[in-house]
């Protein structure tokens, strides 16, 4: 509810990072990688004090923590037990200060994926992490694990933002599509990428997962597990002719997922989205889809001057729109106010639990009609936690860009099979 879980917020989803158009170069490849640092016992004992605090009937922590320290000792890193992941998992999410929909923390469901490392099968799972948490259009909050980092083995890194983005394709000074993923769309295009002979406004992206052995390599989505909702509007039959849509599962994909010292770089997750970061965000921000001029020309209305609030009406049927479009095609979304005041739930809880609940004031109110949200009126206490969810400048410039890449020195690097369009190596999933 991160583009939320929810939603994070852009959620949610868990929030899409926003942020700037991508430049139009790629930075420069990056300089070797310095030896990795020692490893944080301290981190990873607070991690398990913090586990058996709130797990009594597992005992006491001193005896896991003296096995985790000798495993340390001997190899440079230790494996989290199956309940020990899960329920960090579960506490990233609970720390996320940039998600509004941590009321249900507890409810996320857990993969635990942590033996697959080939590309190809990592492309392949998140493909049934797109389909398990579609779940006939009741999404369920969800994440996929892969394998960790660890002393000369680091595990795998997924390019894009989200499972599920739209190209954006230029002609000349014009862009067709999400302005926000020009630079990635260039980039997968001159790997292989076969975009469509007519470009559209709405193009999936396909799936990048590099790995220090095979390099980058793509994926096409399937189109049995895409899931998209057109948009039309309760009263304006005329909405439905501006042939917007979009996709919904909010799962983000590029934030490293950081437990005990031990960092998953690739853990999918997703919750379900708030209204307002389609219609208010991705569909309306300038730099992306800019769609209030439109609509409000629909409207009737003077565009000529700010007096007539002209974006703010159009802001409002957009988002009924999309409110509207999801629950008709029977898939899960939340709006802000409902939103709000189950976020202030979850602020109680955490209070009642003697815990701190972190929140980033800018991300968890929402775009639109602020101030008639209650989460509006209030402080919130910024600190980062951890477990958590960790986004780094090289993977937010792989998300927009496409570059750089994360081992450029990769035996595979440079051979880049891209599946066909039917993407054959998947078995046909239900949608």
């Amino acid at each position: 509810m991160p583009d939320t879980i929810v939603a994070l917020l852009p959620t949610t989803p868990i929030c899409p990072i926003t942020g700037a158009t991508s430049p139009a170069a790629a930075p420069p490849r990056p300089e070797a990688p310095a030896p990795a640092p020692a490893f944080d016992v301290a981190e990873a004992e607070e991690f398990l004090r913090l586990y058996y605090a709130e797990h009594p009937a597992a005992g006491p922590a001193g005896p896991r923590i003296a096995q985790v320290r000798a495993e340390i000792g001997r190899t440079g890193t230790y494996r989290h037990t199956d309940l020990e992941l899960a329920f960090g998992a579960r506490v990233a999410w609970r720390n996320s200060a940039r998600c509004i929909g941590r009321l249900y923390w507890r409810s996320m469901q857990v993969r635990d994926l942590r033996h697959v490392r080939r590309a190809s099968d990592v492309a392949a799972e998140c493909v049934e992490h797109l389909r398990l948490a579609t779940n006939g259009g009741r999404l369920r909050p969800l994440i996929t694990i892969f394998a960790p980092d660890a002393p000369g083995r680091p595990g795998p890194r997924i390019w894009n933002e989200q499972l599920i983005r739209y190209a954006g394709h230029t002609s000349g000074d014009t862009v067709v599509g999400d302005p926000r993923y020009v630079g990635f769309t260039s980039t997968v295009r001159s790997m292989g990428w076969a975009a469509p002979a007519t470009p559209g406004r709405f193009d999936v992206l396909p799936l990048v997962v590099e790995t220090a052995t095979d390099g980058p390599v793509l994926s096409e989505i399937p189109r049995d597990v895409l899931v998209e909702v057109p948009l039309s509007h309760p009263d304006l039959a005329w909405f439905a002719d501006l042939g917007l849509r979009w996709h919904a599962v909010p799962a983000i994909s590029n934030m490293r997922l950081r437990i005990g010292g031990i960092d998953y770089p690739a853990a999918p997750f997703n919750g379900w989205y708030m209204g307002t970061e389609i219609g208010a965000r991705n569909l309306a921000d300038h730099d992306r889809y800019d769609l209030l001029r439109p609509v409000a020309e629909r409207l009737g209305m003077d565009c000529s001057t700010d007096r007539t609030l002209w974006r703010d009406r159009a802001l409002v049927e957009l988002n009924r729109a999309v409110l509207h479009s999801f629950e008709l095609a029977g898939v899960t979304i939340s709006d802000h106010h409902t939103e709000s005041q189950r976020f202030l739930q979850h602020l109680g809880k955490e209070e009642r639990a003697g815990r701190s609940c972190p929140a980033d004031w800018s991300w968890i109110v929402p775009p639109m009609s602020s101030s008639q949200t209650p989460v509006f009126h209030r402080y919130y206490d910024e600190a980062d936690q951890l477990p958590g969810f960790v986004v780094d400048a090289d993977t937010v410039s792989r998300g927009l860009t496409g570059a750089p890449a994360a081992f450029p020195d990769a035996v595979g690097a440079g051979r880049i099979p891209l599946p066909p369009r039917r993407a054959r190596w998947y078995r046909r999933l239900r949608p």
